[in-house]
């Protein structure tokens, strides 16, 4: 799986590829990132999808694009202008403050202000007024949001589809379409081990962004005939976007390994923190933001129809500010609308019994497991099995079939109330499973202090925040090296499911890294006079590459080579078990990174707003 212990970048030191103001890029980030000329982009054009909400709302460029565009025009200016006091008042909060819900009001819904929305019906304001006066709320920005993306999908979406912003949206969509191979990445040190191979950490050598590459071995996968698990674990992070999951940036591959890059979490895992920072197990509050924040994740997964089927300790990884994401999807499997699924797989101790049973399910396995972590999160012990102590598995089994868990006084009535709900062994019955999944889950009184709303817009601070002079990580002696597999020879057939896999960026992580480094910012210029830039000129043409000769391709060649393999020394500052490690030199300077990941609270409003129905 993923790894499950990280080092603090204070600790694990990269030799990021470029000092100063370049914070990790290359020298030649800018030619990474050329924007080709308009005319390359019109296959590209022909196939993308006229779809607002894909275009506009979901990909985070094409939303800041189509923003720019309509800041260009005073009546869609407005409209944004409404949108962007919603986000940045923090209303993705519910019940709002009556100053709060009044201050729209009068700023873009009054007739009389300048800053006035015609697009939301006076009628509609009346009605809401009205409740709001009772009981102030978000539900009157909520339908006025969804109004006003109604109308920007219609005629603004067709005036921004032929305007300059939308070719350079193109642009975009071109470079994240472009091929990624080994050389995308400089690799750094190992940090754990796979199910298949190796995790170590990366960094992309256009932006600086650091990852987890997780290597998968061709010939360790096709020895244990895991290719149909490797592919679906890589097709289900790539269609899951969730601030509490694991992300795919990238799946490429090299003549050895597939390799999936994932999200880099530098505070360990539960596992960790639960057993080894001092007293097993957490307090309440603690505990209770966890399991918070787990149930945002599954709620995200299974509104995908996956089930996780893997929840435990280990599986949980935190980042640098104490949130946390579910990692290692590899037993995760979409369920069918309609259907259930069957299967006796999982972790012993945390499988629920009508998976132990091999009976048919849904997602109900999952809310069992997140019962067993929050027992596990405050007992400091599995409910069903001892640590350190030896149980056959036929007799954990018994134990999750047919024996109610103990609860010790470390439970408040509310903890226990909610285990006992989630650890029902009646999954008709059990919490999560009535009908409304989540949402059961997230009304449990144990949650009453938690604002799920700002939970999910990633505005609540953590109750325990990951020192960042601690490691958090194995010492690279200490991880067990693969033996090498014998036995097993790749045949050119192998190929088809190698294509399957290695698909190269996946669309919104790409973006997102393009935002935080401020590539978007320093290369999405345009001109200040109002002409047309030549790269989006449609009546120029692109001006053709000069032809390297044979000795200036072959000293590149040589120079790539060396750079690629040449084993550096650690500077001498570094400490001796850093020191002992093997480093994968591919920069001249060693320099802390900065791991940026944000997700905004725009796509919550826009869900909340779908999901809202307008008054009567």
């Amino acid at each position: 799986g993923h790894p499950s212990f990280i080092t603090h970048p204070t600790k694990f030191v990269c030799p990021a590829g470029g000092g100063g103001n370049r914070k990790g890029k290359s020298k030649k980030w800018r030619q990474m990132l050329q924007f080709p000329h308009i005319s390359l982009c019109e296959d590209l054009r022909q196939a993308l999808e006229r779809d607002y909400h894909s275009l506009c709302e979901k990909q985070p460029i094409g939303r800041m694009l189509f923003r720019q565009f309509c800041e260009t025009r005073p009546e869609l200016s407005r409209c944004v202008k409404f949108l962007d006091a919603v986000v940045r008042a923090k209303r993705v909060s519910l019940p709002w403050e009556g100053r709060d819900v009044h201050g729209i009001l009068g700023t873009s819904l009054c007739p009389q202000s300048e800053d006035h929305v015609p697009e939301v019906p006076s009628q509609l304001v009346d009605a809401c007024c009205e409740r709001l006066e009772q009981e102030p709320s978000a539900l009157l920005a909520l339908f006025s949001l969804r109004l006003i993306h109604d109308y920007l999908s219609v005629a603004p979406f067709a005036d921004y589809l032929d305007s300059l912003y939308f070719n350079r949206f193109l642009q975009w969509k071109w470079l994240e379409r472009q091929p990624v191979t080994k050389n995308t990445f400089r690799q750094y040190r190992v940090l754990g081990k796979g199910g298949f191979g190796e995790v170590c950490a990366c960094q992309v050598r256009a932006t600086g962004k650091m990852y987890a590459c997780k290597r998968l071995e061709k010939k360790r996968i096709k020895k244990r005939k895991g290719e149909s698990m490797a592919l679906n674990e890589k097709q289900i992070l790539e269609k899951v976007n969730s601030r509490f999951v694991v992300s795919l940036a990238y799946a490429y591959e090299t003549k050895d390994a597939l390799c999936l890059v994932l999200t880099l979490m530098n505070g360990g895992d539960l596992k960790f923190h639960i057993y080894h920072m001092g007293e097993a197990g957490f307090e309440e509050p603690r505990a209770a933001f966890y399991a918070a924040e787990i149930c945002c994740g599954l709620e995200d997964l299974h509104q995908e129809r996956i089930v996780y089927r893997d929840l435990k300790p280990e599986n949980i990884l935190l980042d640098d500010h104490g949130h946390i994401r579910i990692s290692d999807l590899g037993l995760a499997v979409h369920v069918p609308e309609g259907q259930t699924i069957k299967g006796r797989v999982g972790t012993v101790g945390y499988m629920a019994p009508e998976v132990v049973k091999n009976e048919r399910y849904t997602f109900s396995p999952d809310w069992w497991a997140l019962g067993c972590l929050v027992y596990e999160m405050i007992e400091g012990q599995s409910p069903f099995q001892q640590r350190k102590k030896k149980i056959k598995r036929e007799e954990v089994e018994r134990l999750v079939k047919d024996v109610q868990e103990e609860y010790s006084e470390k439970f408040s009535p509310c903890a226990r109330s909610l285990c006992t709900m989630l650890l029902c062994k009646d999954p008709l019955e059990r919490l999560g499973c009535r009908g409304a999944g989540a949402r059961e889950v997230k009304e449990h009184p144990l949650f009453k202090h938690l604002n799920f709303r700002r939970l999910e817009a990633g505005m609540l601070d953590p109750p325990f925040k990951p020192d960042p002079q601690a490691i958090y990580c194995k010492d690279v002696l200490d991880i067990e090296q693969f033996s090498t597999v014998k036995g097993v020879e790749l045949e050119p057939t192998d190929n088809d499911f190698y294509q399957k896999f290695a698909t190269g960026s996946v669309p919104i992580p790409w973006q997102n890294e393009m935002i935080e480094t401020d590539c978007f910012k320093e290369l999405n210029v345009f001109s200040t006079d109002g002409t047309v830039p030549p790269d989006l000129d449609w009546k120029g043409q692109p001006s053709p590459q000069p032809k390297k000769g044979l000795l200036q391709r072959f000293f590149s060649r040589q120079v790539r080579v060396h750079a690629q393999y040449f084993l550096h020394s650690p500077e001498p500052s570094l400490p001796d078990a850093e020191r002992s490690g093997r480093w994968e030199c591919r920069g001249s300077r060693y320099e802390s990174p900065c791991w940026a990941e944000s997700q905004g609270s725009w796509e919550v409003l826009c869900k909340a707003a779908r999901n809202q129905p307008l008054p009567g």
